[in-house]
């Protein structure tokens, strides 16, 4: 059964002032740049669990094209990640599993399944949470998408974080994840970003899901190194 692979490198811009000029770097760099469009998003985080359960109990709500794909997954991932997401008035159930060695919540390379559901996205916590998950934090962003070259890029406001871009790639092969990963990395330098590291990146998710009830929904920020 075939599978997409999200290989993902993000950058810290902070300040609104950084996220303009890597627009203004980007369209000089691809003429032919296109802003996809822009929307605002709720995510919400969920650790513990059982994906057996949260299998059984939306396998009537999600798409029937991804049923099998999700009970595979059920079978199969050791590391793992749930969220929902309302995006503009649709609500999503995401799940990442890692396929290297960085984690399923923010790693580089994760295998992703997503189905848009009918409910609301309390109703759809619900049902999580009645799989045994509970509540890791909630996340709001509002997002800048473009395509940029090969490239997927988001330039995202985030509650806490500031602003922070994702340069992206979508394949099917996860033996190309490193060499994908490479080609981002090469893009990114040549925009003069820097890289955010796993491990900063790890305390800084670690403080916000500590903390997010002061961030989530707010302008608040916070800098962790």
């Amino acid at each position: 059964m075939n599978h997409s692979y999200e290989i993902e490198i993000k950058s810290l811009l902070g300040s609104k002032d950084k996220a303009e000029e890597l627009k203004k770097k980007m369209k000089a760099a691809d003429p032919g740049l296109i802003e996809i469009g822009s929307h605002k998003q709720l995510n919400h985080y969920f650790v513990g669990g059982d994906l057996h359960r949260l299998y059984e109990n939306v396998k009537n709500i999600i798409d029937a094209d991804k049923k099998d794909k999700l009970a595979e997954l059920a079978e199969q991932a050791k590391d793992f990640s749930v969220r929902t997401r309302w995006a503009d008035g649709k609500v999503i159930l995401v799940i990442k599993a890692s396929v290297d060695d960085t984690t399923s919540s923010n790693g580089t390379a994760r295998l992703e399944w997503e189905s848009l559901v009918p409910v609301s996205i309390e109703e759809l916590d619900k049902l999580i949470l009645s799989a045994g998950f509970q509540y890791q934090a909630k996340w709001s962003r509002e997002r800048q998408e473009f395509k940029y070259k090969d490239a997927n890029v988001s330039i995202d406001k985030n509650a806490g974080y500031g602003y922070l871009s994702e340069f992206e790639m979508v394949i099917d092969d996860k033996d190309k994840a490193e060499q994908t990963k490479i080609q981002l990395r090469q893009m990114m330098k040549d925009l003069g970003l820097d890289e955010l590291p796993q491990d900063r990146l790890a305390r800084m998710f670690d403080f916000y899901n500590k903390n997010w009830e002061k961030y989530y929904g707010t302008e608040n920020i916070f800098n962790i190194e």
